[in-house]
């Protein structure tokens, strides 16, 4: 069987495909914008002068940010005229890297900064969130959407679930304690890399106050529905018990309170490093698929748009469950029959599918 680490399998979908699939995403980060825009009319004048900085923190293709990363640089314009803009993009070392700079220099399908504004300048990184990016003192403004919920490790293996959303026991207590620590690594290097009153603008999934969380907010429970197929699997002897608790997504949701932990408490080296918390609240983002849905009534034509938007997150992490001793040939299939289950599930009972976006919305400054 199969023992690679998680970090080294988990990737979005390559070739520019992740954006185009996501439009949910951007959708998110379209409202964000105006928090980003209030934090740069917020940073101190001697800052900007002397340039501007902003790192998108696992940006994928960065297709989903080009749009809020516009509207920095022409906020940045019109406080500064003619200040150098440095946009840094970074995300784990197996991101495809290729199609981050198809998009941002508007070689693909989305249009470019870079063809409307001077003095920009973007870079590309290798390097996670939970590593220092940027030279210390050197940022300006921090942005990250939908990504932090990626943890540094997976703990253990879920027995009886696909995500820690069903987890129970000691199973969930390794989850929660080791997205604690990784959010406040997170944080630490931040700190490290923010200018005195800069600001970090932090869009990640989270539990709500009513408890919902992606792909469950009142109608059929996503991950609930990853798990039944993917137990179906089992019982049709298509997957093994192991493979099943290999495909244990390495992800956690904080509530508010846990997000707010380590910024309000004055014990907490978040806190000693001067990080504090301006705002945090949380907000639904409708499934785009489903609402469209919900106005031309094609349950085949619904299903086929959805299920890429799931896909693109998670095919990695289930196709590296599936035993090593398996041909290439053989786990392809099985995950190309997992998807078409889902599928099938979704346009025969469209019914309350959706993957709604639940998101705690935060802005952190660093204490001058």
């Amino acid at each position: 069987m199969n023992s690679r680490g998680h970090s080294e399998g988990i990737t979005m979908s390559g070739g520019g495909l992740y954006s185009l699939a996501t439009v949910g995403a951007k959708h998110v980060i379209d409202a964000a914008t105006p928090m980003v825009v209030d934090a740069i009319n917020s940073l101190p004048d001697e800052s900007i002068a002397c340039g501007f900085t902003l790192s998108d923190m696992g940006t994928a293709d960065a297709g989903t940010s080009l749009s809020m990363v516009t509207k920095a640089i022409e906020t940045v314009n019109q406080r500064a005229p003619g200040t150098e803009v440095r946009i840094f993009y970074s995300d784990q070392p197996g991101n495809d890297f290729n199609a981050l700079i198809t998009n941002v220099h508007g070689l693909g399908p989305f249009d470019s900064y870079l063809d409307h504004h001077q003095n920009v300048y973007p870079f590309a990184s290798g390097t996670t969130f939970y590593k220092q990016i940027v030279p210390s003192n050197s940022l300006d403004i921090g942005f990250s959407a939908t990504a932090m919920h990626w943890m540094s490790s997976k703990v253990c293996n879920i027995s009886n679930h696909v995500q820690a959303i069903g987890a129970q026991g000691a199973q969930l207590d390794a989850f929660r304690k080791q997205a604690h620590r990784d959010w406040r690594q997170i944080l630490l290097h931040r700190a490290a890399e923010l200018k005195p009153g800069g600001k970090l603008v932090l869009i990640n999934f989270a539990r709500d106050e009513q408890d919902r969380y992606l792909g469950n907010t009142g109608g059929v429970n996503m991950f609930d529905t990853f798990n039944r197929i993917w137990l179906d699997f089992v019982e049709q002897k298509r997957i093994t018990r192991e493979e099943y608790e290999n495909m244990t997504l390495p992800q956690y949701y904080n509530t508010v309170e846990e997000f707010s932990a380590p910024l309000l408490d004055s014990a907490e080296a978040v806190y000693q490093a001067g990080l504090r918390l301006d705002h945090i609240d949380t907000r639904i983002v409708k499934c785009p698929f489903a609402e469209s849905f919900e106005q031309h009534g094609n349950a085949a034509k619904f299903a086929e748009e959805y299920i890429p938007t799931i896909r693109s997150w998670n095919e990695s992490i289930f196709f590296n469950g599936l035993s090593d001793e398996r041909t290439i040939e053989e786990r392809r299939q099985i995950i190309e029959d997992y998807y078409s289950s889902y599928r099938e599930l979704v346009r025969d009972q469209p019914a309350g599918h959706g993957m709604d976006y639940v998101h705690a919305y935060s802005v952190i400054s660093k204490q001058g």
